[in-house]
């Protein structure tokens, strides 16, 4: 059974997510565009975590990554198709300890948007952040036992959070258009 494990924010997940970067661009080199570390071990300003390092590639063509499924295998990744989300490949890593989850998108699906601005809004926001992290421990803490329930738990503010986050770059970005 899954359990939900709330760690202190470390500089270790970088290196996790860099040494799980090198396999992945070797797998996926081919339809590879882009490759994000995402998800609260990529915020330090969150401060807890599920220590699960989470993976956003952005690739040429969806359907072709179906073709690396063995390969992930290989590495000791399960791949659980869409999970949900239509346009997205997901794959996870450790089984019930999970290490890694990988959210792979093709170039130009709105998710890519809605993971790497949540990500940069809670950085730049760590107010936010610091609330985030303190919602997870208390979702951990009320549902050890159930990852469900912490997920649902958590799922209002995220989307809250994506909502400012979304606004939040438009802003920035037509800020940036017009000083040019």
């Amino acid at each position: 059974m899954r359990r939900t494990e709330i760690a202190p924010w470390t500089e270790n997940w970088f290196d996790l997510y860099r040494k799980e970067e090198v396999l992945l661009q070797s797998i996926f080199s081919k339809e590879l565009l882009e490759i994000h570390h995402i998800g609260s071990t990529s915020v330090p300003q969150i401060g807890f975590a599920k220590p699960i390092i989470d993976i956003l590639i952005v690739v040429k063509d969806i359907i072709k990554v179906d073709e690396y499924n063995e390969q992930m295998i290989l590495i000791g990744y399960k791949s659980r198709g869409e999970q949900g989300i239509v346009g997205r490949r997901y794959f996870s890593k450790g089984g019930d300890n999970r290490t890694h989850h990988v959210h792979i998108y093709e170039a130009g699906n709105i998710n890519i948007k809605y993971h790497l601005n949540f990500k940069e809004y809670l950085i730049n926001h760590p107010e936010e952040a610091k609330a985030y992290g303190e919602l997870k421990l208390h979702l951990a803490k009320q549902s050890p036992d159930n990852v469900h329930l912490y997920q649902d738990g958590k799922e209002a503010f995220c989307n809250g959070i994506v909502k400012k986050a979304m606004k939040w770059a438009s802003h920035k970005e037509e800020n940036r258009r017009n000083s040019t």
